[in-house]
């Protein structure tokens, strides 16, 4: 029996069809297809067997509808999206006593139908400067270190240079009212006050030299009852000892310059904030850090590549982010607000793509599963990479990374009689080393083929950070193949 879900979608898309017949509306659009085939070996470093093979596929569209030059609607849309082999399993299945391979992730929809990330308005008001967006759009700054999620909201354009925006980014605890609710004591069970993003930006070019200066201010005025949006209700394991995030402020310079051989990308973000939420215990899932309510941060990252002849391009990349070595006291360390795991520097170790946010799959040990660090977090990093273009059609590049901590990681256990985490006195600042390889064959100039993969060789610090304890120190390795069509 053909599901309402697929009536409705076709039934909306044969009313889309029949307005733009008889309105004045053009259409643009453009897209990607992927899938890759991913091999996963050793992500718990040796502690548990681990050794994932699946292939995951997205089909993704973007239309624009433009009623005349000054008046847009956009939206972007996957479909399909998922694992081959689950995600066609009915969410209500029991074969084995658990719900079907479609309810991974608490529900979220990024899997199989039809899944909308954007979904707003753009238009400019003529003979003016200003132009507006009103709707789900995307939100983010620089590399995307700091801030990169599709978020409800406004922004405002001015002389396509300087744009201010807000966005909701929770409202409360998923309803309309913003009113407390307190036990018999007196104590506040849940607090149903808003999270709100407030952001400026500027971007201006000067000859080879383009740069974004910005700054974000963020609160979340629903700590109350204990908790918060970021990490407490993103419905996804961050890494471990996360502080809670009720005030937070970025001030950041991204830049990009670029000469005939020679690419530079640098930028800086300094973090600052609160974290009113007084718990006094780490739990046995290590998600929240304890801290004297004071947050604050700084990323760094500097990457460059020169042309060393037609065939060659020798480049490097140097990551500095701030840490916290105390987990249970002092300042809270900062990194970023929200991300979707598209900054890249390497395979393994800062790479992961949230399956709730904008991918289907964890791909690093950044992933939910492991929570080893994202971006840049408690990171000191040093890589040399070459790229080789063997023709026109093939490149390859290579990259060897040293990675350690900016501040010392520190060793932890749970204890069984109170079930709750203790932070050990051992502690390093070595999380080891990476070897990374990306193999490209574009078949056609929107094709590409491309296989990919690399090799982590931990240290203590990587083995304190995802398992408590250094005496598990496998290599972890993967490999991944993807066809990639862009249209």
């Amino acid at each position: 029996m053909v599901s309402k879900r697929i009536v409705s979608l076709i039934g909306a898309m044969v009313i889309l069809a029949t307005s733009l017949a008889f309105a004045q509306t053009s259409l643009k659009y453009k897209g990607v297809y992927t899938a890759w085939r991913q091999s996963q070996h050793d992500f718990t470093l040796g502690k548990a067997t681990y050794n994932d093979v699946y292939t995951v596929q997205m089909l993704r569209l973007h239309l624009t509808f433009a009623a005349n030059d000054h008046l847009r609607a956009i939206t972007r849309f996957d479909m399909a999206q998922g694992w081959w082999g689950v995600d066609n399993a009915d969410r209500t299945v029991d074969r084995i006593g658990k719900t079907g391979g479609s309810s991974l992730f608490d529900f979220k929809d990024t899997n199989f139908l039809f899944h909308v990330d954007q979904a707003y308005i753009e238009f400019d008001i003529p003979n003016t400067a200003f132009m507006f967006r009103v709707g789900r759009m995307w939100y983010g700054f620089g590399n995307k270190m700091v801030l990169d999620n599709n978020l409800d909201g406004v922004q405002m354009v001015i002389n396509k240079k300087v744009e201010l925006g807000w966005a909701k980014v929770s409202e409360g605890v998923d309803g309309l009212t913003d009113a407390e609710t307190k036990d018999a004591n007196g104590n506040v069970v849940t607090d149903g006050n808003d999270a709100d993003l407030l952001y400026i930006s500027l971007k201006n070019k000067m000859g080879n030299l383009s740069y974004q200066a910005f700054a974000f201010y963020y609160r979340d005025a629903g700590d109350d009852d204990g908790t918060t949006y970021m990490p407490n209700d993103i419905n996804y394991f961050r890494s471990r000892f996360t502080p809670h995030l009720s005030q937070l402020t970025c001030l950041g310079l991204a830049t990009n310059y670029k000469t005939k051989g020679f690419n530079f990308i640098g930028e800086f973000n300094l973090l600052f904030g609160k974290d009113d939420v007084n718990n006094i215990t780490i739990g046995p899932k290590q998600l929240t850090d304890i801290n004297n309510g004071d947050l604050s941060g700084f990323n760094l990252y500097l990457k460059a590549n020169k042309d060393i002849g037609p065939k060659f391009t020798l480049g490097g990349v140097l990551g500095i982010g701030s840490g916290d070595d105390d987990w249970t006291g002092g300042k809270g360390n900062v990194n970023k607000l929200r991300t979707s795991g598209f900054f890249y520097v390497t395979e393994i170790w800062e790479d992961s793509i949230m399956p709730d946010e904008e991918g289907i799959t964890p791909q690093g040990l950044g992933a939910p599963n492991v929570r080893g660090y994202r971006e840049l977090e408690n990171t000191t990093l040093l890589q040399l990479n070459g790229t080789l273009k063997f023709s026109k059609k093939v490149s390859l590049f290579g990259s060897f990374t040293y990675i350690g901590a900016t501040k010392a990681i520190h060793a932890w256990h749970v204890d069984a009689a109170t079930n709750t985490t203790v932070i050990d006195a051992a502690s390093s600042k070595t999380i080891g080393k990476e070897i990374d390889w990306k193999l490209d064959w574009k078949i056609y100039p929107q094709l590409v083929f491309t296989f990919r993969g690399g090799v982590f060789f931990p240290g203590d610090a990587a083995g304190y950070l995802i398992n408590g304890t250094n005496q598990f120190n496998d290599p972890a390795w993967e490999t991944k193949t993807t066809i990639t069509y862009k249209f």
